[in-house]
């Protein structure tokens, strides 16, 4: 029998009109408990673990789509963005500026702040939370100080630690640390000195980015043996310089290799709204700890939507920037080039807040990646309604609709139609070819740079230790070849030029967040963890293109589903993009009908 193969046209050649949309159908086992221990043990055997993975591969056409296919195009390794037209409509910020200052240039950009319109209120139907402008608010009335909210903010977590079942949000807590950092920023405001408007405000910092003197583990048992924290990240060290608190490292998924948050090491954080049910990953802490209201913001990492799924599964919002706009030396993905750090916060004038003081390009990417000018839009101009009603949004129908619960497209359809009848902007029919082929390139490179960057410590032992589903994740990895690297950022190149040009006709690209609502987290996980990669896919169906082409991408909650679970609708930018997506996710904020306090949640500022 002959061998098979097939020869994509030229990318430049393909007809969009001949596109066909192909539901995304995954074969794997739900895999947890013994069977999932038993797993793998056949899937570390030389023999009959290259069979196993073998055979899902072929199932899932990974082979189909790197092997067998002759891809044209030269490889990208990294996003390569073609030069960028200005915004319109926003404040410049000075990038190689104090980040003191771009947090008070970034707090001009937001509407006026009135005391009595932005109070957290206790009805649960009508439920708001404390914003980042009311605690400083506070501070500077001396209606309370960040000392005394360092109580609260250390009695919540605390509290949720001793739940039952547990409700682990910080792997590394040490409240002296954090009452010692509140004593500082409560002195400064005695003597009218408050560093900036962030000053006395608490923030978490997920386990794979350096805080010290924390450790880093990446929520595993033994990374920080090997990588030991002697400063902190640089995006940690600018929050520092504006007077935040810095209360922690949040709990995620080991080494960020999954979308549940599962973490049998130190226990799984459980969403706020449903503690039976995952938060998402692998930012799972974060997304957590700012959903129950303990912390303003967190910072998380986003290699395969880990800031983007936890934050629209725990009813926040988060924001994935384009690669390259900010640091990343100091976090355990120092080196990729599908990972960025960025903010999560419960609403988006603090997200702008918190980007506004960690953005900046390393001095690598600045000479590689010729970054636009850094800016925010100018939300208190009056001009910034006519500015959102110009813009032209993106929708795929048919992907758009294909998720694991209607009540997911209905509700953001319905987001959609109410933003443009408020709004006159319009909303376009696009096509984007190759999803599959996508999605494959996307776990080539990210699983492939994981690998890279651990083989070193795997192979001297600390593999095996090491959870469950992470080494499943690591079979898998260890399997791929450089042919298939290649070609998956040959693939790259192909999705770039797609994209690229669809932004030639629509401003950002709209899609659910999520394929599914906040999953049931099994019994059976919480000791050995699972491998559910039907999940999985539901939960990144459509986030992969950010993160594999490094387009700036935002999360903002609109609504819930049946069960009452969060759900949220994704705007996805063009290359350095974020005053855009920032603009937009503000007016569908703004618009929301529906907001429910969660069954956890804390109120720090008050003490209730």
């Amino acid at each position: 029998m002959g061998y098979t193969k097939k020869v994509m046209l030229p990318v430049t050649e393909v007809d969009l009109t001949a596109v066909k949309y192909d539901p995304l159908q995954i074969e794997a086992p739900h895999i947890t408990g013994l069977t999932l221990k038993l797993f793998i043990k056949l899937v570390e055997m030389p023999l009959v673990g290259s069979l196993i993975i073998g055979y899902l591969k072929k199932q899932n056409k990974m082979n189909v789509i790197l092997r067998d296919t002759v891809i044209p195009e030269p490889p990208m390794f990294r996003p390569e963005f073609p030069p960028q037209e200005p915004e319109s409509g926003v404040v410049f910020l000075k990038e190689d500026g104090k980040s003191e200052d771009r947090v008070e240039t970034a707090t001009r950009c937001l509407p006026q702040y009135d005391p009595a319109n932005n109070r957290s209120s206790s009805d649960s139907t009508t439920f708001c939370y404390w914003k980042i402008r009311d605690y400083a608010y506070s501070y500077r009335q001396k209606l309370t100080t960040p000392s005394m909210v360092a109580e609260n903010v250390i009695c919540a977590i605390e509290e949720f630690g001793n739940k039952k079942p547990p409700t682990p949000l910080l792997i590394s807590f040490d409240a002296e640390d954090v009452r010692k950092q509140a004593a500082a920023s409560t002195q400064r405001f005695e003597e009218g000195k408050p560093l900036s408007i962030l000053d006395g405000i608490f923030v978490a910092i997920k386990d794979d980015i350096d805080c010290y003197p924390h450790p880093s583990k990446g929520g595993s048992t033994w990374f920080h043996e090997v990588r030991k924290v002697t400063k902190d990240a640089v995006s940690v060290s600018r929050l520092r310089s504006c007077g935040v608190i810095l209360v922690g490292k949040a709990n995620m998924h080991e080494m960020g290799m999954g979308t549940t948050g599962v973490n049998p090491n130190y226990g799984t954080a459980r969403n706020p709204h449903d503690l039976e049910r995952y938060t998402g990953g692998s930012s799972s802490g974060p997304a957590a700890i700012v959903a129950s209201g303990i912390c303003s913001a967190a910072l998380g990492t986003d290699g395969g939507g880990s800031i983007r799924i936890p934050s629209s599964l725990c009813g926040v919002v988060g924001l994935k920037t384009t690669y390259g706009r900010t640091d990343i030396r100091g976090a355990l993905c120092d080196g990729g080039t599908v990972e960025i750090v960025g903010p999560i916060a419960s609403n988006v004038e603090d997200i702008m807040l918190i980007y506004a003081t960690i953005l900046g390009s390393s001095p690598a990417d600045k000479i590689s990646l010729h970054p636009s000018v850094t800016c925010l839009p100018d939300l208190s101009s009056h001009e910034t309604s006519s500015l959102t009603g110009s813009l032209r949004l993106g929708k795929y129908t048919e992907w758009f609709n294909d998720v694991f619960s209607p009540d997911i497209s209905n509700k953001c359809e319905d987001a959609l139609t109410r933003f443009s009848e408020t709004h006159g902007c319009k909303v376009l029919e696009i096509v984007i070819p190759e999803l599959d082929q996508m999605r494959a390139a996307h776990v080539v490179s990210i699983g492939s740079e994981a690998t890279a960057s651990l083989t070193p410590d795997l192979q001297d032992g600390k593999g095996t230790r090491l959870t469950l589903d992470s080494r499943i994740n690591f079979a898998l990895f260890n399997s791929f070849t450089a042919s298939d690297y290649v070609a998956a950022q040959r693939l790259r190149r192909r999705i770039m030029y797609y994209h690229m040009e669809i932004f030639k006709n629509v401003d950002v690209i709209v899609t659910p967040t999520t394929g599914m609502t906040a999953p049931v987290i099994p019994k059976s996980a919480l000791k050995l963890g699972e491998s559910n990669m039907k999940v999985t896919a539901n939960l990144m169906r459509f986030i992969i293109a950010a993160n594999l082409l490094g387009l700036p991408a935002i999360s903002v909650p609109v609504g819930y589903d049946k069960q009452g679970l969060p759900i949220g609708l994704q705007i996805i930018g063009r290359p350095w993009g974020e005053a855009t997506i920032l603009r937009l996710a503000a007016a569908f904020e703004a618009q929301r009908v529906e907001t429910k306090r969660p069954m956890s949640y804390f109120d720090t500022l008050e003490g209730k």
